[in-house]
């Protein structure tokens, strides 16, 4: 019974904050990246998210039309959301290669979903108040932070992540009043 308490308390915790953050560019980002990784149609770890005075901008590859259209409607659904630039790509199907198999590069995407996805999941970073995004392998932090633990450990995190050459990290040190 306690656990299930914990756990109900911890899920609304969760959808406070992200309402409360969803407001601001950031806050309607992960929100958004936020819904995008709950979803496996559209398999968030190829899409990219950025946001301008409430204007969601969608970047990346996709399998089918579905997952795009289901992309486009997850974003214009968010909270604070005013409108939704797409520019989403159906990829490639994949050619045979003789047997040989060669490994898949990490894109700018999947990198910002894979650091984002790790930085929610560390209980020692604020992951919805942290932007992440890549560009050539580098990601870029943005956003505030209470800690100077918690700026250098999301740092960490985005270093530890596959595919990550190098971290910007703009995150500011805002202590809670």
């Amino acid at each position: 019974m306690l656990r299930r308490t914990t756990s109900l308390l911890g899920i609304a915790a969760f959808v406070l904050t992200m309402a409360a953050c969803s407001k601001s560019d950031p806050g309607i980002t992960t929100a958004v990246k936020t819904k995008l990784a709950a979803d496996d149609t559209v398999k968030a770890y190829k899409i990219d998210v950025d946001t301008k005075k409430a204007v969601v901008t969608l970047t990346g590859t996709v399998d089918t039309a579905e997952a795009k259209s289901k992309a486009v409607a997850i974003a214009r659904s968010t909270d604070g959301v005013t409108d939704v630039v797409d520019q989403l790509t159906l990829s490639q199907p994949a050619v045979p290669t003789s047997g040989v198999t060669v490994p898949e590069a990490m894109t700018d995407p999947a990198i910002t979903a894979a650091v984002k996805t790790s930085l929610l999941a560390d209980p020692s970073a604020s992951g919805l108040k942290i932007d992440v995004d890549t560009k050539d392998s580098v990601v870029t932090l943005t956003g505030n932070v209470k800690t100077a633990d918690e700026k250098t450990r999301a740092e960490e995190i985005a270093k530890g992540t596959k595919g990550v050459t190098s971290v910007v990290n703009n995150l500011k040190i805002v202590p809670k009043k």
